[in-house]
């Protein structure tokens, strides 16, 4: 077996991060590609590796990262992809058409939500005032994954239902 990459994208407040640990808890053939991040580690969310603007770019120019985009003022970083297996990674919507490039045979899942479930769980989050979160709900709405087939989902209710939903989602992506 060789590599497959599922690219998990969608707004903020989506629980992509949440829906794909819970994923990889019920199916061991899942693995979970951990980010660097520009922002410290007690900023919390999901499971990263927070490190400096400096020392990103050190990482960057040592060629640590299979993939880097900046969004939201950080810059984010995805390490090389090394064995076997189903790798998930959350990606930006706007790093898709270079992802599909590194990643041969990438597949897309879009995880959503409501705007009204967005934006009370980034209010919950506290890290964004209430202009930005409007600014981040906004933003969904122009997204357009281009040639890219994306396989949607949603997660504004209960939380069984959508990891159901993406498991399924994950096996229709993965057929051969």
């Amino acid at each position: 077996m060789t590599a497959r990459v599922v690219a998990v994208v969608g707004p903020s407040g989506a629980g992509k991060d949440t829906l794909m640990v819970r994923a990889a808890e019920r199916r061991p053939d899942l693995r979970l590609v951990r980010r660097i991040i520009t922002r410290p580690a007690e900023a919390g969310g999901e499971d990263f590796d927070g490190v400096s603007a400096v020392e990103f770019e050190r990482m960057r120019h040592d060629g640590l990262f299979a993939l880097d985009w900046q969004a939201h003022g950080l810059s984010y970083g995805v390490p090389h992809i090394a064995g076997d297996g189903i790798w998930l990674v959350n990606l930006s919507r706007g790093a898709l058409a270079r992802a599909a490039e590194i990643f041969p045979g990438l597949s897309v899942i879009h995880v959503g939500a409501a705007p009204e479930v967005l934006a009370a769980r980034l209010a919950d989050r506290g890290r964004e005032g209430a202009e930005q979160i409007r600014a981040r709900i906004t933003r969904e709405a122009g997204f357009h994954p281009g040639d890219l087939p994306v396989t949607y989902i949603d997660n504004s209710g209960d939380l069984e239902d959508a990891t159901a939903a993406f498991i399924a989602a994950l096996d229709e992506v993965l057929i051969p």
